[in-house]
């Protein structure tokens, strides 16, 4: 009995490893294809990776740059944006996705409230996770400097304890604040990215009849915020399309073919 526990043991072990080495050998020859500037097998064994052992946020950057490398901004600023929703702090990937935005046709207009726009992006900068453990650690402190105030007999440590109270409760708020934020930037999927060289929205979810229900002309690489969504049918064809906001200010529907959700 106690052999056939080894010998299946011993087997799981030895499969664990195989598939452990078959996948460094997959990210290895990724690696190669790419190094030899071969994307666009490095972009099918990097799928294939993801599809075999899950995502990861250097996974996502590394796929950016395969796109980018072939010309396809579309799909690199998809990817980039995939990274930094699971690991915010990739400032490779940061870099890299300010870097091709600023090379896309369409030039972002108004994004909305500064304030709102500054306090999203900074809480970004950091996971939900991350966020909550400094919350954590405020909130210790926090204590720390109640007891201080409650319980010291010296005046001026009782002001210190008092006055950094507040400060850590407020800090303590913030964090809380930001880790909220920061998650459902991370699992949200109410934004996508456009990855045909450009299409043209319409004023309705149909294919415009006329100049009068063309609403604007969007280019590979646009950001947008997804409203609402239809499925529509054509003869045998099945379209959905995707009501969509652009920066802030314009809306209209796109054919889900032409966007990747993010």
């Amino acid at each position: 009995m106690n052999s056939r526990i080894i010998y299946m043991i011993s087997l799981l072990a030895f499969l664990c490893q195989t598939i452990s080495v078959s996948a460094q050998s997959l990210t290895q020859r990724a690696d190669s294809a790419y190094a030899a500037d071969n994307f666009a097998e490095a972009t099918e064994l990097y799928l294939q990776i993801a599809g075999e052992e899950g995502t990861s946020s250097n996974l996502y950057y590394n796929l950016g740059n395969c796109y980018y490398r072939q010309g396809k901004p579309g799909m690199a600023i998809l990817y980039y944006e995939r990274a930094l929703r699971l690991d915010p702090s990739n400032a490779d990937a940061r870099t890299n996705l300010e870097f091709v935005n600023s090379r896309i046709t369409d030039e972002p207009g108004d994004r909305g409230m500064f304030i709102s726009n500054t306090v999203n992006g900074f809480a970004c900068r950091l996971s939900g996770n991350e966020w909550a453990g400094i919350a954590i650690g405020c909130f210790i402190m926090l204590l720390g400097a109640v007891a201080l105030y409650i319980f010291s007999a010296n005046v001026p440590l009782r002001k210190v304890g008092f006055f950094g109270g507040f400060v850590l409760l407020a800090l303590c708020i913030i964090a809380n604040v930001f880790a909220s934020v920061s998650t459902r930037y991370s699992t949200s999927h109410d934004h996508a990215v456009v990855i045909d060289p450009s299409t043209l929205l319409s004023t309705s979810p149909r294919v415009p009849k006329d100049r009068s229900e063309e609403a604007m002309l969007l280019h590979e690489g646009t950001c947008v915020e997804i409203l609402d969504s239809v499925t529509t049918r054509v003869d045998s064809t099945v379209v959905k399309w995707y009501d969509v906001k652009v920066d802030n200010s314009h809306r209209a529907w796109i054919n889900g073919n032409a966007i990747a959700i993010i």
